[in-house]
């Protein structure tokens, strides 16, 4: 990377925070639970807006590959969803009000919290839909996964949204509360 580019990329992430740092007025806390993060921690940041119905299944596939803690940043959920997150005992929850899309879908947000929280930890960034799939995921915790990283000196990686929809119609199965979204019915 040349030193231009290098530069322009250095300017852009300054922006970032700068956004970051007046969106941070936006949120205020339901729930602090972050001095429960200890060092080494895998954390997982994310977003939500009246995602209650899906919150049972994604902590629970989230905690059994070993996320520590969970930031949460509730967007005006009115279906229960700061309530049910900050009777967690593994959950820091926000409050953001303001739009979503003025806070660059959510990311400026997201950058204040981990920018305050997460330093030094391996985080997951994801929505309540959702889910790291990695080889041996079935098996092995996401430590396995981020020591393997640390090992080769990565400091990040991305990862492919797939979509998934099942077969028929899409109203035909209503989904229900817990339950795994990958559930295919007999």
């Amino acid at each position: 990377m040349g030193a231009l580019a290098s530069y322009r990329l250095r300017l852009e992430r300054k922006r970032w925070r700068i956004r970051a740092l007046r969106k941070r007025r936006q949120l205020s806390f339901l729930q602090d639970r972050t001095e429960l993060i200890s060092d080494g921690d895998v954390l997982l940041c994310a977003t939500l807006w009246n995602e209650r119905i899906r919150l049972p299944y994604f902590l629970r596939y989230y905690r059994a590959r070993g996320v520590s803690h969970f930031l949460i940043i509730d967007n005006g959920s009115n279906d229960g969803t700061a309530g049910y997150l900050a009777r967690q005992n593994d959950v820091s929850v926000w409050r953001a009000e303001g739009s979503y899309k003025s806070a660059r879908f959510g990311m400026d947000w997201v950058n204040w919290v981990l920018r305050n929280h997460a330093h030094g930890h391996w985080v997951l960034t994801v929505d309540a839909d959702e889910f790291l799939v990695y080889p041996f995921s079935d098996s092995r915790p996401i430590r396995a996964l981020t020591d393997w990283l640390d090992e080769g000196g990565v400091r990040s990686f991305s990862a492919m949204l797939l979509d998934m929809y099942p077969k028929g119609p899409i109203n035909r199965d209503a989904y229900r509360d817990g339950q795994d979204p990958l559930y295919q019915r007999p």
